[in-house]
């Protein structure tokens, strides 16, 4: 692909709250760009993006959904993602890939829960964004207010580009503040807006946005900043370009506004992604190593000398054409059948069909260039996170991406013998596809555990169980995850010796451990001076370290936030093996746990509870014998808002409940924070 085509490509996502509108957005775009020529609805379940059964029933998007569409010069590659945070894996991997972001706020709430988990996943990923306030039309809305939180709840800097003409039932377009011009909807419907002068009753208003909007952007570029000083005219041309160069460092977000359900601010949303997001020629080279040297590497289109590289962020179970593996291009070329090299897992693969997206549809392509995001049939050994090069000369491995672990569980057995193979091959189809969905076998119980980000995650997992693969399955109550840590510093000894009549085994390890910050993971370091253990021993040390830990003493959950220290130990000279020292690795780590005063910590969830005040007492009372803790309560008018975190062991249910508690007209979102220490009084009840 030339520059000239590189250069117009955007890749692109909706992020977003759920119920902020990402997919009607989304739906309005591909119908004014011209992908699709009959507007669907959420409600109705007729959105483009959403295909899913259960996507189309619950009116919520569960997994990200890619598609291309075209507007005036630009190619732009869109990802639709999901705004529950059961499902942010799939915000996670889509914005790994991705060179741009909008993000999307409701006017009435501003910003929510999960539009903060967005911001800090997008500014991990550094991706550069723009924001559209949607839901301009609903009582209660209000532009600045929204554009407030975003400032004060994000820490961002938010800079309107336009400023609204009316609001709540009153809204009827926007005035443009680069352009200088205002664009009316005077009808209802998808139709072309009318551009013309800014209202008479509101050029005071809009000399006012508009000198902060060229003191904003004058403030980021140096030029700029001493026209403005000495009150020299910024042309149009000189603030776009200023204002882009802000977007991409991250240093400006541009904010827009709309009403995507009356298709109200779309065709300048489009101009916007256009003139501020970046081209895959913007952003900076993705990192990574060579695959054969480990050394530091970095791909990027415009560089001639690069081999073809992409990163796989997605894979599907497609019913018709069979496993789909999405990937994006960071350089190089490739053809439909030729051979590609997986450098993660050190792999030959065919690159069978490659096919452009659009949600459950496929267009076939013959080749696929630097900057693209297509899927490939074929690929059977790679899988989410793996790099897929050219050849193994030239192969890189670029950084991966990384996924929150699972904090709900529950048993599931098949309803009849027959499906038990069924079973088996679907929950495996299904963990193929999502990472943050993990099967285990408890060889205790007998039983298989299913774990997931929720509730409503594992409900749509047994749901498409049900559906896809047909098997009838039962499903235990939910558990939680809990997990084990040290409270104190302990030092202990691992020592195993075997004796039979030849060949022995010797293996002698002193090790110390100590308790790290939440978070902290487990740890190992190597203090052996003076050679009292081999070199060659030490990683068996540490894999039966790590493998001890892996059920702690207390419930057999998994021990972390711990660092074990290797601190001395003797060997055999005949004797010593490998297994040895595992073994003896192994022994050591179980006694540091159970002498470092062994507690057992639950993951907490952040709570945000939006009720009328007529029950903000009830909801306050349940909350408080759910042992949670309230953080926060603000309101405006007869809303209340309390935040909180609570366990999540006393958090099932909670739907019904609130429901119960305050007719039904309350709403709460729930995303996991950390794990705190469960009360002592309660270890034994877990």
């Amino acid at each position: 692909m030339n520059n000239g085509v590189l250069e117009n490509t955007r890749n692109i996502g909706f992020i977003a709250h759920i119920d902020a509108g990402k997919t009607t957005v989304t739906e309005r775009v591909l119908y004014f760009a011209g992908r699709i020529y009959k507007i669907g609805g959420v409600d109705e379940g007729t959105t483009a993006m959403d295909w899913m059964a259960q996507e189309r029933e619950r009116g919520i998007t569960i997994t990200s959904a890619a598609t291309t569409c075209s507007w005036k010069q630009y190619e732009v590659n869109i990802i639709d993602t999901p705004g529950h945070v059961d499902f942010t894996a799939e915000v996670e991997r889509s914005l790994r890939i991705l060179d741009g972001g909008v993000v999307v706020f409701d006017a009435v709430a501003g910003v929510q829960p999960q539009s903060e988990t967005v911001w800090r996943q997008a500014d991990k990923y550094n991706v550069p964004r723009i924001c559209f306030i949607n839901k301009m039309d609903r009582v209660g809305a209000s532009f600045f207010r929204a554009i407030d939180s975003i400032a004060h709840r994000l820490d961002a800097n938010p800079v309107a580009i336009q400023i609204p003409i009316g609001e709540e039932d009153e809204f009827r377009g926007v005035i443009d503040l680069v352009d200088e011009k205002a664009i009316f909807y005077d009808e209802e419907g998808p139709v072309v807006p009318r551009e013309g002068p800014v209202p008479e009753e509101m050029i005071e208003d809009f000399r006012n946005y508009r000198a902060a909007l060229v003191e904003k952007v004058a403030e980021t570029d140096d030029d700029l900043i001493i026209k403005y000083l000495e009150d020299d005219e910024i042309t149009t041309e000189e603030i776009k370009g200023a204002l882009r160069k802000a977007t991409l460092e991250y240093k400006i977000v541009p904010v827009l506004c709309g009403t995507a359900l009356r298709h109200r601010g779309i065709q300048p949303l489009l101009d916007a992604i256009g003139d501020y997001l970046p081209s895959p020629l913007d952003v900076p080279p993705t990192e990574g190593h060579f695959y054969r040297t480990e050394e530091p590497a970095s791909r990027h289109p415009e560089d001639p000398d690069s081999g073809f590289a992409a990163l796989a962020f997605k894979t599907v179970s497609d019913p018709y054409i069979g496993r789909l593996v999405y990937f994006r291009v960071y350089s190089g070329n490739a053809k439909s059948g030729s051979m590609v090299f997986n450098a993660t897992k050190g792999r030959r693969e065919r690159l069978g069909r490659l096919v452009q997206m659009h949600a459950n549809r496929r267009e076939e392509i013959e080749e696929v260039t630097a900057g693209q995001i297509v899927a490939a049939v074929g690929l059977k050994e790679t899988t989410t996170g793996d790099t897929i090069c050219g050849s193994p000369d030239d192969a890189v491995v670029l950084e991966t991406i990384t996924f929150p672990d699972p904090v709900v569980s529950v048993a599931i057995e098949p309803r009849s013998r027959g499906d038990q193979d069924k079973l088996s091959d679907s929950l495996v189809s299904l963990s193929d596809e999502d990472p943050t969905f993990k099967v285990n076998y408890d060889g205790e119980t007998g039983q298989t555990i299913i774990s997931g980000m929720g509730e409503l995650h594992l409900d749509i997992i047994v749901d498409r169980i049900k559906r896809e693969f047909s098997v009838e399955a039962n499903v235990g109550r939910p558990r939680v995850s809990y997990r084990e840590t040290v409270g104190a510093p302990a030092r202990a000894e691992g020592r195993f010796v075997r004796q039979t009549g030849g060949h022995g085994q010797y293996g002698h390890v002193w090790m110390e451990i100590e308790p790290l910050e939440r978070g902290g993971g487990i740890q190992f370091e190597n203090k052996i001076t003076g050679g009292a253990i081999p070199q060659e021993f030490i990683s068996s040390v540490e894999g039966g370290a790590r493998d001890a830990l892996k059920t702690g003493p207390l419930s057999g959950f998994p021990v972390v936030d711990a660092k074990m220290t290797l601190v001395d130990g003797s060997y055999h000279e005949v004797d010593s093996s490998k297994m040895s020292f595992q073994i003896a690795g192994s022994m050591a780590a179980k006694s540091l746990v159970t002498r470092g005063k062994p507690v057992m910590l639950e993951p907490v969830m952040k709570l945000e509870v939006v009720t009328p005040g007529e029950f903000l007492g009830d909801v306050l009372g349940d909350l408080g014998r759910r042992r949670a803790q309230i953080t926060n309560i603000e309101g405006e008018g007869d809303i209340q808002s309390a935040r909180a975190v609570i366990p999540l062991a006393e958090s099932f249910g909670y739907a019904n409940a609130l429901r119960s508690l305050t007719q039904g007209r309350a709403s709460y979102t729930m995303e996991f924070d950390n794990y705190v220490e469960v009360p002592r009084e309660l270890v034994e009840v877990v």
